[in-house]
């Protein structure tokens, strides 16, 4: 798990690599929750993060080559927060960063955790590349994804039924939103008693992606 710098718009990004040993093997981004949520800093989302954590091990393990990094002026990335469009910059970034590694690569796939799925989302609309997405919370209630018109990838979309910060509701309206693409294919998964951080529950989560990482191979 190597560590890595990345060069951004804002300076360089601190990120977490792990090449496959397959050179056409496909390539994973994995994003990172708010780095600013409130005024708490235990609060605050890293590459750390532990769902972001095992989302990136779950993808090593399927044989995909997987980064993870720190948003612009999180751990030891340079820069600062700029409400997800300096993040988004990041993110393509980090993909450009990954694909050169990898030319060779059979397909990509982002994976995000809740400010990180909606950065994400929005990096699939602007990559067409990136074939399927991993959306573990996405914030659907706190921000806007109307710019998925149309979703132009087949993903996952997860969430927990306790969660108090996304409502599932919300999640589930996208999900069904967005299913109704002609060729889009939305797995939609809600977990009982699971809250926003998959807390006691990350093997549950774990269970899901594994699965479907399996039936998108």
């Amino acid at each position: 798990m190597p560590e890595v710098m990345i060069n951004g718009s804002a300076g360089r990004l601190e990120g977490r690599y792990q090449p496959a040993s397959n050179p056409k093997a496909p390539l994973a981004l994995v994003l990172h929750p708010h780095p600013k949520p409130d005024d708490n800093p235990a609060n605050r989302g890293t590459m750390n993060n532990k769902v972001v954590y095992v989302l990136y091990h779950a993808l090593v393990q399927a044989g995909y080559a997987v980064l993870r990094f720190n948003f612009r002026g999180v751990g030891k990335s340079q820069g600062e927060y700029d409400k997800g469009e300096g993040e988004l910059t990041d993110a393509a970034a980090a993909l450009d960063w990954l694909q050169q590694k990898n030319p060779d690569a059979s397909r990509t796939l982002v994976a995000g955790f809740s400010f990180g799925a909606w950065i994400g989302m929005q990096l699939l609309m602007r990559r067409p590349e990136i074939e399927h997405f991993i959306s573990v919370a996405p914030p659907a209630n706190k921000y806007d994804f109307t710019f998925l018109a149309p979703c132009p990838s087949s993903g996952l979309l997860i969430t927990g039924d306790k969660d108090e910060i996304v409502t599932e509701p919300s999640v589930r309206a996208l999900s069904q939103k967005l299913a109704k693409q002609k060729d889009i294919k939305i797995d939609y998964t809600v977990v009982p008693g699971v809250d926003h951080f998959f807390t006691g529950q990350l093997d549950e989560l774990i269970r899901h992606v594994d699965a479907y990482l399996k039936k998108i191979a």
